[in-house]
């Protein structure tokens, strides 16, 4: 189980931060920018990547919920931010290859000069952050509280979906990112 403390972003993005904008290739050929406030009922950005085993593992959990909360106009970017010199399983190529055979419910962006990740202070992969429809930051950090654990199906990223689209704040507005360090270039 993962544990839960005070903030873990000591120099990030807190609870009620305006979501940082950005413009993205997608492997979908499109750039992709974050919806303008009021357009989306929530947005969920969660960046992630082609190898790290803790990504890979929480991967069809995020799908889900993304598919799950799509009919209820709650929009999800997924975002590879690590250095592909280092880590050519994370290139451009590498995430077209590995979208075009998998079922992705959200767009697959690249950023490659890392400047997203690090204006969300984004520590590992995965790491999510909820807006609400103001795109203020309602909760960010893992999934759920056990990567290894299917059942736990996103349980906190749905919690803080539930709350939000009720317009409320999630109970559990932080928790630790857990996975793999983001690879950032040297």
């Amino acid at each position: 189980m993962i544990g839960e403390s005070a903030s873990k972003r000591p120099n990030g993005l807190r609870p009620g931060a305006k979501a940082p904008p950005f413009a993205l290739p997608g492997v979908d050929g499109e750039i992709h920018s974050l919806p303008a406030p009021g357009d989306a009922a929530a947005t969920v950005i969660v960046f992630t990547c082609n190898h790290c085993p803790y990504a890979l593992a929480w991967h069809d959990r995020v799908a889900t919920a993304a598919r799950d909360y799509a009919d209820r106009n709650v929009r999800f970017f997924a975002i590879n931010a690590n250095d592909a010199t280092r880590y050519p399983a994370d290139s451009f190529e590498a995430m077209r290859e590995r979208a075009a055979g998998d079922s992705w419910p959200m767009p697959y962006l690249h950023d490659a000069d890392q400047r997203v990740a690090r204006a969300y202070d984004a520590q590992t992969t995965p790491d999510l952050y909820v807006f609400d429809r103001d795109l203020n930051l309602v909760y960010s950090g893992a999934p759920d509280a056990d990567f290894d654990d299917l059942s736990q199906n996103a349980a906190w990223l749905r919690d803080a979906l539930d709350a939000t689209l009720a317009g409320a704040a999630p109970d559990r507005p932080e928790t630790g990112p857990v996975g793999c360090s983001i690879k950032w270039r040297e």
